[in-house]
């Protein structure tokens, strides 16, 4: 007997498909990473195009080749990286939402830039909470955090709230880019003064380029080392977009999956937002660093959830209006 809740059957899951919503709070201290979803800007959008609470849980997909069947009608939402996306063969647009009707196929192919998508269901995926949060970390292999396999069906949370007939659009200025050189804002910590000015100087001015060492627990750098780096430290807690400088003088930003306690110095810590950014990034793009004052950071980061708690959806679905 079918279950009277519409989802999605998987056909592919690809290299790797895990649910994600914001994170797991309050057990770092237990030694379990946050997890969440690793670029924040497309996320939020996948679920704001159905009007989905901010933290519900989407499917993220890593580099594409994700493939599913409908059960029942389903409305769904694509945003993140540059691959495309057919429905029944017929090539449809990303950062939009979509009426599926039962048995339609939903085809999702490679990246051609960028690296995580995700996939939203009207009232948010069903998944199991652990800890909190529908995040899954794999590495920490807690029971049920596997990636998605072939034949599981993704199921959306019942009772969803109704959704509007109308295609919805991410308006193009709020669309991610990923194919240009990126400046990651770096907010100084309490450990900066344990550099140099010449090892902070070739810090913000030289180009680094992501390695092949590059996931969801943190992004190697290439490039041109520090020399004489600050010794290790004793270990302490991380917080998620923490820059490690090892011994041999090249960066690592750490991003959501990552360990909870490090013994490297770190010079700073990079804007949430910018941590999204890079995640998109792929290996051998550029990166750079920055300076950036953390009242800055701060009021950005505010503005962004604001604009998706306190913002509706106009009648055409093509642009969205604040509310009081």
């Amino acid at each position: 007997m079918t279950s009277a809740i519409p989802g999605l059957r998987v056909l592919s899951p690809g290299p790797k498909t895990t649910i994600q919503d914001t994170g797991r709070t309050g057990y770092r201290r237990h030694g379990l990473a946050a997890g969440g979803a690793v670029d924040l800007h497309a996320y939020a959008w996948a679920n704001k195009l159905l009007d989905n609470p901010f933290n519900a849980a989407c499917a993220e997909i890593v580099m594409g080749g994700f493939r599913a069947v409908a059960e029942g009608d389903v409305t769904i939402a694509i945003a993140g990286a540059n691959s495309p996306v057919s429905i029944n063969g017929r090539p449809v647009g990303s950062w939009q939402s979509h009426q599926l009707k039962s048995g339609d196929e939903l085809d999702i192919g490679y990246t051609r830039s960028g690296r995580f998508l995700y996939l939203a269901m009207a009232g948010g995926i069903d998944s199991a909470i652990r800890f909190g949060s529908r995040s899954i970390v794999v590495r920490e292999k807690l029971d049920g955090s596997e990636p998605l396999r072939e034949g599981e069906i993704l199921r959306r949370l019942a009772p969803s709230p109704e959704q509007s007939s109308d295609i919805r659009q991410v308006p193009e200025r709020f669309r991610g880019q990923y194919d240009d050189t990126l400046t990651l804002r770096l907010i100084p910590g309490y450990q900066i003064d344990s550099f140099s000015q010449d090892q902070l100087l070739r810090l913000t001015t030289s180009s680094y380029t992501i390695s092949e060492q590059s996931d969801r627990m943190g992004f190697r750098l290439d490039g041109t080392p520090m020399a004489d780096v600050p010794p290790g430290i004793v270990s302490e807690g991380i917080a998620i977009g923490a820059v490690q400088v090892p011994g041999d003088g090249l960066p690592i930003a750490l991003l959501n999956d990552c360990q909870t306690i490090g013994g490297y110095p770190k010079p700073g810590v990079i804007a949430a937002l910018d941590c999204g950014r890079l995640a998109q990034r792929l290996p051998g793009q550029t990166v750079r660093f920055r300076f950036a004052d953390i009242a800055d950071i701060q009021n950005e980061r505010r503005l962004f959830h604001l604009h998706f708690v306190r913002t509706n959806w106009d009648e055409s679905g093509n642009a969205l209006h604040w509310t009081l």
